[in-house]
């Protein structure tokens, strides 16, 4: 749907009213054990609790987050190949790669996300890029468009290496980019997995080393970390009752407990919102007896997670073709309705025909072509005002 509207898109800026549900805030915030932490919303990224959460620290194998988002979106995830036999030769945390083996991305990413295979990231390091060099290099660049301000990568594992490190908002905002992946979110949510690879390529299961999958009720992932010198990490996500919420945690020695207290606490602090348009939005249509559709949001969109009171911050943009083709029918969906908060994306949500519009025959209507040229007339009008 995205991608069909791009060539022609036209962004028309509206107002918008988020109407919350009614929920109960919490006032006694949780005391953590970690040096930094910091809980967000993962539809806005608003910050609802926070302990040293921009300070710069060593982050451990939660830096494979970004490591397997670069390897999902390099593509071709089930072509088979060869490991390099040098890559694989690193100490720590293994998924079992040997000398030979045929593996594909899919199981690497399999291999860091669950068992946090060191191995695993340095074997798609160097597929990708060449180089573990390389790949960091690429790893940064993605970390600056994505907006991390207090991250340095420099080993596609969490190895420490010079300079290697992140803040736990950053590894938040991290997170809540990568899990806007399906095939990332899928793999991060399962606590086994069975993939293949060796040589030749056999079945094998994979355990997952966050415990917290099965500790509390909606978690559905991210990962887990730990060196000396980091000490325990940990990043998780959360889902429950419609509300969604990121939780990290950086040399924490009790952060199993602790993402409890702070997701106990985030919960009740948050409101589920969902979007009502405060002006009619319309479509142009052809073919029609009407010369525009209603449109509305699809009534299955589940609502933005938000702790903000100050709703100014949030706005909206509709991107639609010039027009539709009619007939379209009710609920059908015919635009999108995009939703930012202080300039970062939030969400789509499809914007949906409000009720049914059928097709005139030309023998109906003989004012038809000129509703057609009266209409190329408007849209080439509204181009010159957009691009002018």
């Amino acid at each position: 749907m995205k991608n069909k509207f791009i060539s022609i898109a036209l962004s028309l800026l509206i107002a918008v009213n988020i109407i919350p549900r009614i929920d109960s805030y919490g006032d006694d915030k949780p005391s953590v054990s970690a040096l930094a932490a910091v809980l967000i919303s993962a539809d806005t990224g608003e910050i609802i609790y926070a302990v040293n959460e921009k300070q710069k620290l060593p982050m451990a194998s939660t830096t494979k987050i970004m490591t397997t988002l670069l390897c999902i979106e390099s593509g071709n995830l089930y072509d088979e190949f060869v490991v390099d036999s040098e890559a694989i030769k690193v100490e720590g945390s293994s998924m079992g790669l040997q000398e030979g083996d045929i593996v594909t991305k899919y199981a690497l990413c399999c291999g860091m996300l669950l068992p946090s295979g060191n191995d695993a990231a340095n074997a798609a390091a160097v597929e990708i890029a060449g180089s573990i060099d390389a790949f960091a290099d690429m790893m940064n660049e993605r970390a600056e468009e994505i907006g991390l301000t207090a991250t340095h990568f420099v080993t596609p594992s969490g190895l420490e290496g010079e300079g290697h490190g992140s803040s736990a908002y950053d590894m938040a905002l991290l997170a809540r980019e990568a899990l806007k992946n399906e095939v990332f979110r899928e793999i991060c949510s399962a606590e086994t997995i069975k993939v293949s690879f060796g040589n030749p390529p056999y079945e094998r299961w994979l355990t997952n080393t966050n415990k917290l999958l099965s500790m509390y009720d909606g978690v559905y992932g991210v990962k887990t970390g730990f060196t000396d010198e980091a000490g325990r990490c940990l990043v998780s996500a959360c889902e429950r009752d419609g509300k969604n919420l990121i939780c990290v945690t950086l040399n924490d020695k009790d952060d199993w407990n602790d993402h409890i207290a702070m997701y106990d606490y985030g919960f009740q602090a948050v409101t589920c919102s969902s979007p009502e348009l405060s002006e009619c939005v319309e479509l142009d249509i052809v073919g029609a007896a009407e010369e525009k559709i209603l449109l509305k949001p699809d009534s299955d969109f589940a609502g933005i997670t938000t702790a903000e009171t100050d709703l100014s911050e949030f706005s909206c943009c509709v991107i639609s073709p010039p027009f539709v083709y009619a007939p379209v029918s009710d609920g059908e969906q015919a635009a999108l309705l995009r939703i930012t908060y202080k300039g970062r994306e939030v969400c789509e949500i499809p914007l949906c025909a409000d009720g049914d519009y059928e097709a005139v025959r030309p023998d109906e209507d003989n004012e038809d072509s000129n509703k057609k040229k009266s209409l190329i007339e408007k849209i080439a009008a509204r181009l010159r005002k957009i691009f002018s």
